[in-house]
């Protein structure tokens, strides 16, 4: 196998793109560029493997991992986008792995090709609860770990489930039922806010 792409009157992008297709077809259901940027389409049977691939393979390597995060489309039935970003110094290209995944079904862990996915995927757990099988440690890393529900999931409450307050008597943090300092509006689009029933200081020179 030669260390360099073939030379074609493709762009670099459809170059790797065309290696991927050929040669690692059996990991990706398609791909995809747009914008000037190549996606590549997997599951999760086949992550580790395509992660592997463009890892290991002399025309590819993405040995650059960048980061992964989760997207949420609450609508579709597989809810959840994970989403991958690599860097090939080699190739001077980036490129994006998705996969779609849901509620319940666990991704299998990235750690064993690319260690620095570590801290990524749990935050992925922490803000939308994506599970991720093999990993050597998954738990909260930007919640508390007594935090309820997954803060990034479109259908989480913008205010929370509790809060959090030092408890001066009892010399501890304490967790408690959100109370809201202040009645929530309800906008119509048709009529300002109620003002203050007082003078604001600098008010009263608007009627001088």
């Amino acid at each position: 196998m030669s260390d360099a792409i073939e030379q074609t009157d493709l762009n670099p992008l459809e170059a790797i793109a065309s290696v991927i297709s050929t040669d690692a077809s059996n990991h990706i259901s398609r791909i995809t560029t747009d914008y000037n940027e190549l996606t590549v389409h997997t599951s999760h049977e086949d992550i580790v493997s395509l992660m592997r691939f463009l890892r290991d393979d002399k025309r590819m390597q993405f040995i650059s991992f960048i980061d992964v995060c989760g997207v949420d489309y609450p609508g579709n039935e597989k809810r959840f986008e994970v989403v991958y970003h690599l860097l090939s110094p080699k190739q001077n290209a980036r490129i994006r792995v998705k996969l779609t995944t849901g509620d319940e079904t666990p991704v299998p862990s990235i750690t064993g090709v690319f260690p620095g996915a570590d801290w990524f995927e749990r935050e992925a757990y922490d803000m939308y609860g994506i599970l991720f099988t093999g990993h050597p440690d998954l738990r909260r890393i930007l919640t508390d770990y007594g935090f309820d529900g997954h803060p990034l999931r479109k259908d989480f409450p913008l205010t929370g489930y509790v809060e959090v307050r030092y408890d001066d008597e009892a010399k501890r943090v304490v967790y408690e039922p959100v109370e809201l300092r202040q009645e929530f509006r309800d906008f119509d689009y048709e009529s300002p806010w109620e003002g203050a029933d007082y003078v604001l200081p600098g008010d009263e020179k608007a009627g001088s």
